[in-house]
């Protein structure tokens, strides 16, 4: 009986220990995750909260042919119109008002884990943001990005997948990293982009 106390008694402490926060180990001191990604690291985007549009398959009969993605800024959705009568339906963010657009572009580069370099046009309204950040789990961009023509406008992922369904970007299309990449693996470049407006 005692000794399953004091197996008991190690155990707990281990998994206080192991629950401790990051911060209390050093930089230099080697921990888990060193050697392993973190759960919120796979593809998921940090857990700063979660966005409640799920995506569905929808019925479709509109006018855009198979392959083509819709995107409809006034219901913050997009569509990728599939070949048998439905699309897949995803929840996005979409510009805010005064950043919001329409028109026809074609998808001209694919990036995983994309770097960001803010347009001069942001860097005169945010003069605080970064001149360039890495690709990675805190980058803005998220997991994915789908660039739109020569435009500065792109579909991308988002590491605040609570803002999903809100009308808070600067013109850009944004996407949990789980459907952003969902997305990324069902196009390819040269597909057609319907912006709804």
């Amino acid at each position: 009986m005692r000794l399953k106390t004091m197996a008991a008694l190690v155990l707990g402490a281990a998994l206080i220990a192991g629950s401790a926060p990051a911060m209390a180990q050093s930089a230099s001191t080697p921990s888990f995750f060193s050697f392993f990604p973190r759960p919120s690291n796979f593809g998921n985007g940090p857990v700063k909260g979660t966005s409640s549009i799920r995506r569905q398959t929808v019925a479709y009969n509109g006018p855009y042919k198979p392959g083509t993605i819709v995107v409809n800024t006034a219901e913050r959705r997009l569509y990728l119109v599939q070949d048998n009568g439905t699309a897949l339906k995803y929840g996005i963010g979409v510009g805010r008002d005064g950043f919001r657009w329409g028109g026809i572009k074609t998808i001209t580069r694919k990036a995983e884990w994309p770097g960001w370099t803010p347009p001069p046009q942001m860097l005169q309204r945010r003069p605080d943001l970064p001149r360039y950040m890495p690709g990675g789990i805190d980058n803005p961009l998220g997991a994915r990005a789908l660039y739109l023509g020569s435009s500065l406008y792109r579909i991308h992922g988002s590491n605040e997948p609570e803002t999903i369904g809100q009308a808070v970007s600067s013109g850009c299309f944004r996407m949990t990293n789980d459907d952003v990449t969902d997305l990324y693996d069902r196009v390819r470049v040269g597909t057609t982009v319907v912006v709804l407006n």
